[in-house]
């Protein structure tokens, strides 16, 4: 059965072309994986059949009845509601629905037995609706949820407006978890979730008995809960049956065939314009050139997939830091009130160190208080001596209407264009990104250029928190290696375990600090 149907579908964000003539169903049940490269229109997809973004063309076709469950982290929360009340808000459409089939109840006494037995064949339909989705067992729901998302850990009756960024993307997929909806529309769900979490949220989706479209650059996450998988490619949309190593061996023989019948056209194509320029002025041959020409003129030419631009990463090193880079007395982190214990840290030298944590400990808050963006509560922090110190953020917003360009000439005003376009070009962004705004790039894209930044600074420690959330898979294989050949310290936070193993020296447990 077909829950959303869409036919001739068409896109342009920035100057791009995302999507073109794009046509697909999706099928009750069906577990899809949503893969492409940075830029390629994954979230805008979502954003569209949501209703979010309105496409240039095309018709987009919901199942009557079907409830959609996409995780907006731009969503207003009322501050004056605690997390339970946000919570239980997810069954609110089934409130609804008992709403109406009561009122329908009460409807009946002025109709007719033919307009009773069709409204009593709707109100049927609605009752499956509201047993379907768990109605009868909300408050275990919101336990079972709340707990194995980890919300339960920020108190269920605290307000909302408590939360950290983290703590809220939390709040939200669970609420949407909750609504038990015919189809999950997840984007990135993984960002904000700690390893015992997305271990929960991989056994949730294992079993989850409805479709789903999840988009993840975490491969491993992603090929252990889908059956399907959507390529999104030069404005294309293909459809690849079992996990993504199968996608991987298709898409490469495709890939394998293409080439060989562009060279075997090619050869024909040289060979067709080269009889016609020989014999197309001679009488006797005049008419065999002319059928080879009309045979060129129909032809359709194949053409070779753009290969997308892979990324280079290399972080420019410079003099050792002295033996200790810094070293904290009784350090106390917070805000209003303080978030931990007082610690005694010390990192070496050589150190890399991994920060890891549940979200809502205060691993960024311990970073940006080691880094001084935010005064400690209490203690004090002794830094040593020659820190060069290169700082990825765990997000950024831009606001201004800078072009990519801009934005690096801003990083390094001294550099002529050809630097900047050249630094940008090793970091994977093509001649129309480099040129476009910052604020169109995709949240990889952004995360490439805040990169370039940084590798193109002199640096000697590097402070990473979730360096990978925004990054498609080439690009995290690459920054991977660019960070296992640094020579400088590293203090990291990073949920993604295929990434950091092999990578840390040091383990940090924020669990400890608290």
């Amino acid at each position: 059965m077909s829950i959303l149907t869409v036919n001739n579908l068409s896109h342009n964000f920035g100057g791009r072309e995302l999507l073109k003539d794009v046509n697909f169903r999706i099928q009750k049940g069906e577990h899809i994986g949503l893969v492409g490269a940075n830029g390629e229109g994954k979230s805008s997809f979502i954003k569209i059949i949501t209703g979010k973004l309105q496409p240039d063309e095309g018709d987009i076709k919901w199942s009557k009845h079907v409830q959609v469950g996409y995780l907006d982290q731009h969503a207003d929360l009322d501050p004056e509601k605690t997390i339970r009340n946000v919570l239980e808000d997810a069954f609110e459409y089934l409130f609804d629905i008992e709403a109406k089939i009561n009122d329908m109840y009460m409807q009946m006494a002025d109709l007719s037995e033919e307009e009773i037995n069709s409204m009593l064949e709707e109100i049927g339909d609605l009752q499956d609706l509201l047993e379907q989705h768990d109605f009868y067992l909300i408050n275990a729901k919101v336990e079972e949820i709340a707990n194995g998302m980890g919300v339960s850990e920020f108190g269920l009756d605290n307000k909302v407006d408590t939360l950290s960024g983290g703590q809220r993307s939390k709040v939200l997929l669970a609420k949407m978890l909750l609504q038990k909806p015919d189809i999950l529309l997840l984007d990135e769900p993984t960002n904000h979730l700690d390893i015992n979490q997305i271990e929960w949220l991989r056994r949730f989706l294992q079993n989850y008995e409805n479709a789903f479209v999840l988009i993840s650059h975490d491969i491993q996450f992603l090929d252990s809960v889908i059956n399907l998988i959507w390529h999104v490619e030069n404005a294309e949309l293909n459809r690849y049956p079992g996990n993504y190593d199968n996608f991987q061996r298709v898409y490469e023989a495709k890939k394998l065939q293409l080439e060989a019948a562009y060279k075997r056209q090619q050869q024909e194509i040289a060979d067709l314009q080269d009889f016609v320029s020989r014999n197309k002025a001679r009488v006797s041959t005049r008419n065999m050139a002319m059928s080879r020409q009309k045979k060129l003129d129909k032809m359709e030419v194949i053409e070779l997939m753009h290969e997308k631009p892979k990324p280079e990463f290399e972080f420019k090193g410079t003099g050792a830091t002295s033996k200790v880079i810094f070293e904290t007395e009784n350090l106390v982190i917070g805000y209003d009130k303080p978030l931990s214990k007082p610690l005694n840290l010390r990192m070496e030298r050589g150190d890399r160190v991994l920060l890891s944590g549940a979200n809502g400990l205060g691993k960024t808050t311990l970073i940006k208080t080691l880094l001084g963006i935010i005064p400690p509560y209490s203690g004090k922090i002794h830094n040593g001596q020659n820190l060069h110190i290169g700082y990825f953020a765990q997000e950024e917003n831009y606001s201004s209407n800078n072009s990519t360009i801009e934005e690096m000439w801003e990083a390094f005003p001294t550099w002529n264009q050809h630097e900047i376009r050249s630094a940008l070009a090793r970091c994977g962004l093509t001649k129309k990104l480099i040129e476009s705004k910052i604020t169109v790039l995709s949240g990889g894209e952004q995360a490439k250029v805040r990169l370039c930044k940084i590798m193109n600074k002199e640096t000697n420690i590097l402070f990473m928190d979730e360096p990978t959330n925004h990054l498609d898979v080439d690009a995290q294989e690459e920054l991977k290696r660019a960070i296992l050949d640094y020579n400088g310290g590293i203090l990291m936070v990073s949920h993604d375990i295929t990434f950091i193993e092999e990578m840390y020296t040091k383990k940090w447990k924020m669990e400890d600090f608290i």
